[in-house]
């Protein structure tokens, strides 16, 4: 170890001698009336390297220089100073180049657009959702524009319109959501906010509704293992979620929400740049239910009450070698859900109506700073987050109270090795949990301290190959040391057809109650048949994209498979006996197979269209038999539709899913009226919504699970929940019928 942080301060000294360069602005088109319309999505890049940047919903960019010794640049021409080049493009419009020699800010960029080539008219929409060309990770980058395709009042709505993720409810009562991706639960997904592990543990159930849909800039997705630098836990991939910067957002932005089941929302994001350096932003969101539902007559609420209060605030500061950011976000929740006749201030008896009360309050710091220096592509960064949680819960005559201390800390150092083909990033991380937890009167609680240093090595020849392999090592202070490898390759076969391959382990602390509290919603007792061990997997992967020219616009085909294959896993057994949840450890296969195909085309002008299918396949082993993990859809269809008439005055969008049927986990233990089938059925869940733009004003209308598909009997013995069969946790598809919404967006620029 002494090693390590040794040659760690050895390169960071070698590097103190450098010089960096930046620019900045904004690029724009010009309309009907030739007046400036900002673009999204265009590529920015240094010409003859692979250090680039998208531009975002507002036409923004913010590059820096990260290579001296650009690839494919000939020293003989040393003297005509292409390395300062700019590049703009985007499928539609003429290139455009210009000379920055030195830092240069307020760029201001108006990109003409193709009218004619060959005889066949050119056009091209703003796709808000793209894979990088670039990127050697397979990542899809989620805008702005996407977001507003739905409702998207927080993050677990955001993925209507995605293929890849899932987004299903834990359970019929608390209204407590969970991704899915790669056919396996969010708990082997990393969930990030801006390159910060966030919302895990006791804030797992309940954190994709912790981030309204209006704070988000972008949303990128990548699926399998990710990158060393953020850490061990990734098996399945990871999201994260870029919020709007105080620096480029909108001076003031409010957001209006309701839908017909009694649900109503309040947004209002304002910004101020102070100065030349200093800027702030406050994010202010509340929402509220206090309308009980009871469509499918079980005598349960369909939707929780509840009222959620969330605040934050960050700062910024940037100038030519320093930039920080820190900020403090707090939110406060109290969810309210059982029969129908359930009282809050009753006291709690098997006499009364059943009741469910869950009241979280979160606190969280952050803080980053990173310094530029002097040498081309050299950076030092510091990121700090700290994390306060306390969960005050029942479920019916069952208390839960919990409380979560979380810290994380990364020094993260990034430079390259003779010249910029071969770069590297390296650093040090803690990662500390504590979590104090009571179940009625049953306390545990479970301390973890991981210092970990990792390094990571990355080889680039432009349009051609990138290699990103990473090894870190952490240290557990009850699991002892362990080693991550990974690794990313990239290549291009033709300009058309790229090809991406990846590989590495990953491994998971597991928390049992804190990440899967929904099971308290039921009669059964959770039971540990031995010590809990540290979960650990493999996954591998395989993603093609082609690009083809089709009657003169491009498709995007993209296909993929990944494997994820468990060394250990904490298997949470609710087959083998219908009145418990028997915790173990693998003992034997355990395995999650995802393959995926999606199109993305223009069928018509300005009518784009994103077709995708995936098959699922997820075993494990419980107490000997191998079966297919239950409450998972064999597969899943998507069909979206997204239609914007001319100066994008009116957008029409449509979504169908397609879902699979599934195994349901047994139930022959309880009495015949309570006995599920085997299987569930596939289902469809239609949505649409219309979006009207006015100048500084848009109003949208939707709907949600239009055919009204509802899962009959969601709750198992619901007349009966202080009995010994009653269970809330097998859902599978809506609990819900068709939902109405309507919103109303304002911003000031």
């Amino acid at each position: 170890m002494k090693k390590i942080l040794f040659f760690i301060s050895i390169f960071i000294l070698i590097q103190l001698n450098a010089s960096a360069q930046k620019a900045s602005g904004r690029v724009f088109e010009l309309d009907e009336n030739n007046k400036k319309k900002p673009l999204t999505g265009v590529n920015v890049y240094w010409a003859h390297s692979l250090q680039g940047t998208t531009t975002d919903s507002k036409g923004y960019f913010n590059i820096s220089k990260q290579e001296s010794d650009y690839a494919r640049y000939d020293h003989e021409h040393e003297d005509d100073h292409s390395e300062h080049l700019l590049v703009f493009s985007f499928v539609g419009y003429l290139n455009d180049t210009i000379h920055v020699h030195q830092d240069q800010r307020n760029i201001e960029i108006i990109l003409a657009t193709i009218t004619e080539l060959e005889g066949v008219e050119v056009s091209a929409r703003q796709s808000g959702s793209f894979i990088s060309r670039k990127d050697p990770i397979v990542t899809q980058q989620i805008n702005r524009a996407e977001l507003h395709k739905a409702a998207c009042c927080n993050l677990s709505e955001s993925f209507e319109t995605n293929a890849s993720v899932d987004v299903n409810y834990s359970d019929a009562v608390t209204g407590a959501k969970q991704i899915q991706l790669l056919g396996l639960s969010g708990l082997y997904s990393q969930l990030m906010t801006e390159n910060i592990p966030n919302f895990y543990g006791l804030a797992n159930s309940y954190g994709l509704m912790w981030v309204p849909g209006t704070w988000m800039e972008s949303i990128q997705i990548s699926k399998g293992t990710a990158a060393v630098i953020n850490g061990y836990e990734s098996i399945t991939g990871q999201i994260n979620i870029e919020y709007k910067k105080p620096d480029n957002s909108e001076k003031l932005f409010i957001n209006l929400f309701a839908d017909n089941e009694g649900r109503i929302e309040t947004n209002i994001n304002t910004s101020t740049k102070l100065d030349k350096n200093w800027s702030t932003m406050i994010y202010g969101h509340v929402s509220h239910n206090n309308f009980r539902k009871d469509f499918n007559n079980d005598g349960f609420m369909d939707n929780p009450l509840y009222t959620q209060y969330n605040l934050f605030n960050r700062w910024k500061y940037s100038d030519e070698h320093y930039e920080a950011q820190f900020g403090i976000h707090y939110i406060d929740e109290n969810r309210i859900s059982g029969q129908m006749d359930f009282d809050i201030d009753e006291k709690r008896s098997t006499d009364k109506p059943y009741g469910i009360n869950i009241h979280n309050k979160r606190l969280q710091a952050f803080a980053k700073n990173g310094i530029i220096f002097h040498r081309p592509a050299t950076s030092m960064a510091l990121i700090n987050s700290f994390t306060l949680q306390d969960q005050n819960s029942f479920f019916g005559l069952r208390d839960y109270t919990a409380r979560q201390n979380s810290s994380y800390n990364n020094l993260i150092f990034q430079s390259y090795l003779g010249n910029t083909k071969h770069s590297y990033t390296t650093g040090l991380t803690y990662i500390y949990n504590n979590y104090d937890e009571m179940i009625t009167d049953s306390s545990f609680s479970m301390k973890e301290s991981v210092p970990g240093v990792y390094f990571q090595y990355t080889y680039s020849m432009p349009d051609k190959l990138t290699v990103i392999t990473g090894i870190r090592a952490d240290f557990h202070n009850e699991f002892g040391a362990f080693f991550t490898p990974r690794m990313h390759v990239r290549y291009t076969l033709n300009p058309n057809t790229i090809i991406r391959v990846a590989a590495g382990k990953g491994y998971r602390t597991p928390n049992v109650i804190a990440e899967n509290i929904s099971f308290l919603a039921s009669s059964r007792d959770i039971k540990p048949l031995e010590k809990l061990q540290q979960e650990e997997a493999w996954n591998y992967g395989m993603h093609l994209t082609q690009y083809v020219n089709l009657l003169g616009k491009q498709m995007t085909i993209s296909a993929d498979f990944y494997r994820t294959n468990f060394v250990n896993q904490v298997i949470f057994d609710i087959d083998s006996d219908v009145s418990q949840i028997r915790l173990y450890n693998l003992d034997g296969k355990s395995y999650s197979n995802s393959a995926q195909l999606e199109i993305n085309y223009e069928l018509l002008k300005r009518l784009d269209m994103v077709a995708a299918f995936r098959l699922t396949d997820v075993k494990t082993t419980y107490e000997g038999d191998l079966l297919r993990k239950p409450l998972i859809s064999k597969y899943k269809g998507l069909v979206t539709l997204s239609y914007a008439t001319y100066r994008n005055l009116w957008q029409f969008d449509f979504t169908s899913q397609f879902n699979g049927g599934g195994r349901l986990p047994k139930t022959i233990g309880n009495p015949p009226e309570y006995q599920l089938e085997e299987t569930f059925p596939a289902y469809t869940i239609l949505n649409a919504q219309i979006t009207r733009y006015l100048k500084k004003w848009s109003i949208y209308l939707g709907g949600e699970n239009l055919l009204g598909y509802r899962q009959r009997h969601p709750i198992v013995a619901a007349n009966d929940p202080f009995g010994n069969y009653f269970d809330a946790s097998m859902v599978w598809g809506p609990i819900m019928g068709a939902k109405i919404h309507i919103g109303l967006r304002f911003a000031i620029e």
